[in-house]
């Protein structure tokens, strides 16, 4: 069945518009190279598929590697929104679970658990942050049962869900290398870098311009020093980012509560001494 020019139409503006919401992150410039390439391999296989061609498996597995605060769990929600919209998944929803989420208590409890999760992202994406703990504790620990009804779980129903492990680079590559069988069954490896100075400038200028907040110069300095003072252990991290300011937007109001007269730019402004405040916190 061909589809109707109309519906390809509508259906390459709603792709558009989200892969425009991936190019409003800033810098991760291989990530949105990765992603459009998945899109377009998924798309084109379906294509193919149509007019009755070979087809390569679609099989969409992925391995997240990078360190907290990098967009890994953003782009897996971009990731979902896209697939669902080109038809490979039904829903696109993310459920996002951790060791904790899938690890029992005893005999069976593991299993079960596994496949509760695995049942509700049925349709759309399974994430599971910090999956390398999974592999942790000896051949008595129930993590590795969860590995294995993962791995039974995305077999029995290809195609329903799309598993995406995620973690420390260095730790998800130890996770692998101790189940070989693991990653020829993720064909999708996309690595997540950590921020530079400019893109967390760029991150933190982005999060006040949304919530209709400015920096004055002297914030910006005052943020600069934060984010990248190597004692605080803020490098290349977007999540601090955002708790930065969100505190000094907290601050602010404090800050702002006794004056009885506002203007509006009293009411956008954050100054240095609002992330002065965050700053002395962190240390």
């Amino acid at each position: 069945m061909i589809t109707r020019p109309d519906s390809s139409v509508n259906q390459r503006q709603r792709v558009e518009e989200i892969l425009s919401e991936l190019d409003q992150l800033i810098g991760l410039t291989e990530v949105k190279k990765l992603v459009r390439e998945v899109y377009a391999f998924a798309e084109i296989q379906k294509r193919r598929q149509k007019v009755k061609l070979v087809t390569e498996p679609l099989v969409l597995h992925m391995i997240f590697k990078g360190n907290p605060g990098t967009g890994k769990t953003t782009v897996a929600r971009i990731i979902g929104k896209i697939l669902q919209e080109i038809g490979i998944l039904q829903r696109g929803h993310i459920i996002e679970v951790e060791r904790a989420d899938l690890v029992g208590e005893y005999i069976g409890h593991t299993a079960q658990k596994t496949r509760e999760q695995l049942r509700k992202a049925y349709g759309g994406i399974l994430f599971i942050d910090e999956a390398y703990s999974l592999a942790r504790g000896g051949e008595k620990d129930f993590g590795k049962e969860a590995i294995d009804c993962l791995v039974k779980g995305i077999e029995d129903h290809r195609g329903e869900v799309i598993l995406i492990l995620a973690g420390y680079c260095q730790e998800m590559e130890r996770f692998l290398e101790s189940n070989p069988g693991l990653r020829s069954r993720f064909p999708i490896h996309i690595d997540f870098p950590d921020y530079s100075q400019e893109e967390l400038m760029a991150i933190a200028e982005q999060m006040c311009q949304k919530r209709q907040y400015q920096l004055s110069s002297q914030a910006r300095l005052q943020i600069a020093r934060l984010s990248f003072a190597s004692h605080t252990g803020y490098s290349g991290n977007a999540r601090t980012v955002r708790n930065v300011i969100e505190r000094a937007i907290r601050r602010q109001a404090v800050r702002l509560i006794e004056k009885p007269l506002l203007t509006r730019e009293d009411l956008m402004l954050l100054e240095s001494e609002d992330i002065a405040e965050v700053a002395l916190c962190a240390k």
